[in-house]
């Protein structure tokens, strides 16, 4: 293999690093940085000497720290004992970065797990070559721009994925499925929470952006959440009394409209009671509700019967119940607190002999059996 005299590297746009191994430069051959590029010497897996922009001939002689690692002859073409790597300082722009498969999130306004899929894109620029250059090429074993844009999305981006979304919605009171209209908010602050990971790899994060959030529609989690966020829509528009009231109604519509027997049977008692139930809802959302109605018990038969009836449905036997007086013997309405003849007490007394409770109509004493007038 032939011995390079130039060594220069012409990289692309978005081009990150370039290895020239050892072995493969003269040594003594020119070294040609350009602008926006950085040259870095490695040995044994140690980072040497660099070099900006400018023109250099490589010999052990202007590398300090590698001459004081070998001490080789100057002249001749003996090959260069050191790898040279080149390094782009210029923005690494419209990196991509995406979950490889659907991953669960927990929507913090309505607690439902969803699946979900994300992508955006960044971009970089190198601020400590070194330190970058041995991240790369020691931990990640990433030599091309793919690999990097991997080990950054792997390590950094999609670690921090859940928090910013998270703290994103809360932040503005909304459910993932509205996270759409907020991306550019997303890329603001997903900047300021990635930019100290960037940082501890050499990295600047210049730019980042979400620029898509997806959903599986068919998903069971997806519809639940879609219901959710309808729900409320309609509690916001007709206010939660009329839409429970309006929940209420469709309940009993669907038991009602249930076939078979027992859903005809249902239906016919739901018939009823939904009706009571909605002129009492109804009145109320109106504005002019109406007292529920009074029932009244037969004190014969105890059957129900309506407030303003006078004799029972069920025994014909008059509702308003009278007492008799026991001082004149005079009809008294049921629940009088004095005859209306005579005045007398019908709420009861004490007995004028030992003085116990005596209640109203009773002719005698339950306690000493004097007789009362």
């Amino acid at each position: 293999m032939a011995l390079l005299d130039v060594v220069q590297w012409d990289n692309q746009r978005g081009d990150i690093i370039h290895r020239f191994p050892e072995g493969a430069i003269s040594l003594g051959a020119q070294l040609i940085v350009k602008e926006g590029q950085q040259a870095i010497f490695f040995r044994e897996g140690k980072a040497l000497d660099s070099f900006g922009p400018g023109r250099y001939t490589l010999k052990t002689g202007n590398i300090p720290l590698l001459e004081k690692l070998i001490n080789l002859p100057f002249g001749g073409k003996s090959p260069f004992p050191a790898e040279v790597y080149f390094i782009n300082m210029a923005e690494i722009p419209n990196l991509k970065w995406g979950t490889k498969q659907p991953v669960q999130f927990l929507d913090p306004i309505y607690q439902i797990a969803i699946p979900l899929r994300a992508f955006g894109s960044y971009s970089i620029r190198i601020m400590d070559p070194k330190g970058f250059l041995i991240m790369a090429i020691g931990t990640w074993q990433a030599m091309t721009t793919e690999a990097v844009g991997a080990a950054l999305r792997d390590m950094v981006i999609l670690p921090k994925l859940q928090d910013l979304l998270t703290e994103t919605m809360l932040k503005q009171n909304i459910s993932i499925l509205k996270v759409a209209a907020y991306y550019e908010e997303l890329g603001i602050a997903g900047r300021v929470k990635m930019s100290d990971e960037f940082a501890s790899f050499g990295l600047e994060l210049v730019r980042f952006a979400v620029e898509s959030v997806n959903f599986p529609e068919e998903d069971e989690s997806v519809k639940r959440l879609k219901k959710a966020l309808a729900d409320k829509a309609e509690i916001n528009i007709i206010g939660s009394e009329d839409y429970k009231m309006k929940r209420t109604f469709d309940t009993m519509e669907k038991a009602a409209s249930s076939n078979g027997m027992a859903g005809g049977m249902m239906g016919a008692g739901m018939g009823v009671g939904m009706g009571q139930m909605m002129g009492q809802m109804m009145g109320a959302a109106m504005g002019t509700a109406q007292p529920q109605s009074a029932t009244k018990f037969c004190p014969h038969c105890n059957a129900a019967n309506p407030a303003q009836a006078k004799f029972c449905a069920n025994c014909g036997k008059e509702l308003v119940v009278q007492t008799v007086c026991p001082k004149c013997n005079a009809a008294v309405p049921s629940g009088a607190k004095f005859c209306p003849s005579c005045g007398h007490n019908m709420q009861g007394g004490n007995c004028p002999k030992c003085n116990a409770q005596i209640s109203a109509g009773a002719k005698f004493c339950p306690s000493c059996g004097e007789k009362l007038s």
